[in-house]
């Protein structure tokens, strides 16, 4: 394990924030995991992976531990399925497409999300009426405290919208080593629910898809609409949709007829975060080098040397004029760093 000292963040986080890492690691095995936990370089630990759903807003005085262990294995298939352990460093589009090269169904909607397979399950990663627990069966992960590695099932992970264990209870306890998938190999069954999906291939003239079509119709979907984080600094959508009651979502449509909406159960209803940010004018919008995204509103952008404190600062202020507006709070979905 090599240790550097006073390394730029820039490069290891999709909003592109220059903060420094007081000492810095590359993890690229489970012993090197094992070795940097027991160093005690300094007292405190961070985990860095794809930096793909985190907002940095100063310097990282910590041993910082960049996860990028490697690897892909079928633990075990029938006719039917495979079960696919997958390292926490691969990229998670890449480790999508390899499957898809495979003709494995599951992951197609989740195509090109930013980010490294080992996170996905902190944030139970979602896009397109797909969410990660869908084809979920469980992840390894080690002990901060004691190096052990503990397997965590699907119910172990207490996944909700945007939610799991790990980003609650076990937050800060357990670094995910790897996540094992349940994937079809025939037989598949495309979810193309979401609307935009059905349109996509309608314009494309495809009536019955495959899986790489499903594919294909996000990948141009979430372009047309999502900067590249090469390009333009951005963590993806910012805010979670909020869900309403029943109660509450009445009221709500009876006031915005023309508000888009889903319907999540009997009892309550998913509002997209990025039509109330929208309609409160904030799309296309830049203050310094902080901005919205002129063709997502949920989207924050960094044109360049925007600190991680001028977009808490612009979050806050849309944050408020969305609850001024409609009487809905809207929270990150980023994690931030302070």
């Amino acid at each position: 394990m090599n240790v550097q000292e006073n390394i730029s963040l820039k490069p290891y986080n999709t909003f592109g924030i220059d903060a420094k890492a007081r000492y810095w690691s590359e993890i690229s095995s489970i012993t090197d995991l094992k070795e940097a936990l027991r160093s005690k370089i300094h007292p405190r630990l961070f985990i860095l992976s794809g930096g793909s759903n985190m907002l940095i807003t100063q310097d990282i005085d910590a041993h910082v531990l960049y996860i990028n262990i490697k690897g892909k294995e079928i633990i075990k298939e029938d006719d039917d399925h495979v079960y696919l352990k997958v390292m926490a460093g691969e990229v998670w589009h890449d480790m999508v497409v390899w499957c898809l090269e495979r003709d494995f169904g599951g992951l197609e909607n989740l195509s090109l999300i930013p980010g490294r397979t080992g996170t996905a399950p902190i944030q139970n990663i979602g896009a397109y009426g797909i969410e990660l627990k869908d084809t979920f069966v469980s992840c390894e992960a080690m002990a901060i405290d004691d190096g052990t590695i503990k397997e965590f099932t699907k119910e172990d992970c207490r996944f909700g919208y945007r939610e799991s264990y790990f980003k609650n209870e076990g937050k800060g306890k357990y670094v995910i080593t790897s996540v094992t998938f349940k994937l079809s190999k025939r037989n598949h069954n495309p979810n193309t629910s979401y609307g935009a999906i059905n349109t996509q291939l309608e314009q494309w003239g495809i009536k019955e898809p495959s899986i790489q079509d499903v594919s294909k119709a996000v990948v141009a979907i979430r372009q047309s609409k999502l900067p590249d984080p090469e390009v333009l600094g951005n963590s993806g959508s910012f805010f979670k949709n909020p869900v309403l009651s029943k109660a509450k979502f009445e009221t709500f449509i009876s006031e915005h007829p023309t508000a888009k909406y889903f319907k999540v159960s009997d009892g309550s209803y998913k509002v997209p975060a990025g039509w109330l940010i929208e309609q409160c004018g904030f799309k296309g919008k830049r203050y310094g080098d902080a901005g919205v995204h002129k063709n997502q509103a949920l989207v924050l952008v960094n044109y360049g040397n925007a600190t991680g404190h001028e977009l808490i600062g612009l979050a806050q202020k849309i944050t408020e004029a969305v609850y001024e507006t409609f009487g809905i709070a809207i929270q990150p979905e980023v994690n931030i760093i302070k």
